[in-house]
């Protein structure tokens, strides 16, 4: 996809932009950024005929309660969130540049690119061939190897190893978001997907940003190192918690038909 490929490209662009100095890296984002609203406000999206349903209290709370309700997705989403919340070493990847691997800006643009790259090669694979059963196990492997890649990446004091440990990061981290977004969408009712879909939205940019936090708060308070292999080892005990405290996730063998269009 464009996302990923943004992904990819981005980091290694940056760092090489980054030869020419700060300000031509802030110029080209700044530029990319205008263009991206430029070509945001020249599109045009059609109203639907239907009228819409005045949004109040009860609709906003509708997706929250539904997710409460239902252990299935509510075990997806808060694995989303615990998972990231405490495996969110790519926020430190600037400081282990500079200071475990002492690699430059074109070394951190790579270390940038490697779950990138991961994820999009898992992707590929995943339009080819997707998964078909034991998914439950898929998706809590892929949050255990995502812990143990951290747990490795924080652990090693050498560049291959550490774009090795970042690659399996974003290539397992892809395989679990592919599981859990696919049991969140097929599990939930047409008349309220959109507000369930904000609500996993939500969790998502939460656990990103406090993530980022507690990775720097962690990093000040026991050390860089320290704060990335613990931060794979919470990892590790969320995805163990869950496949006790969400059975039926860790038994799904196949997708779910999907839920009927009418709601709950």
């Amino acid at each position: 996809s464009g996302f990923h490929v943004a992904v990819i490209v981005g980091p290694t662009v940056g760092g090489l932009l980054y030869l020419f100095g700060p300000a031509v890296v802030y110029a080209a984002a700044a530029t990319l950024f205008l263009s991206a609203m430029l070509l945001m406000g020249l599109t045009r999206v059609e109203q639907p005929a239907t009228r819409k349903q005045t949004p109040n209290w009860n609709t906003l709370l509708e997706g929250l309660r539904f997710v409460w309700s239902k252990p299935v997705v509510l075990g997806a989403i808060s694995l989303d969130l615990f998972a990231v919340l405490f495996g969110g070493a790519t926020a430190l990847l600037p400081a282990y540049a500079s200071d475990v691997l002492h690699v430059g800006p074109q070394g951190l643009g790579l270390l940038r690119t490697a779950p990138g790259l991961g994820a999009a090669a898992i992707s590929v694979l995943l339009a080819f061939k997707p998964l078909s059963d034991r998914v439950g196990y898929w998706m809590f492997g892929g949050v255990a190897v995502f812990g143990l890649a951290t747990v490795v990446f924080g652990l090693s004091q050498n560049v291959w190893l550490s774009l090795a440990a970042l690659l399996v990061l974003g290539a397992s981290d892809m395989i679990s978001v592919y599981v859990r977004h696919l049991l969140v969408q097929l599990e939930t009712p047409d008349a309220i997907r959109g507000r369930v879909s904000a609500v996993n939205a939500v969790f998502i940019g939460a656990s990103n940003e406090l993530g980022e936090f507690e990775s720097g708060v962690t990093a000040a308070w026991f050390g860089l190192v320290p704060a990335v292999v613990l931060g794979g080892v919470a990892t590790l005990l969320v995805a163990a918690t869950w496949m006790w405290r969400f059975p039926m996730l860790r038994r799904m063998d196949r997708f779910p038909q999907g839920a009927e269009s009418s709601g709950t």
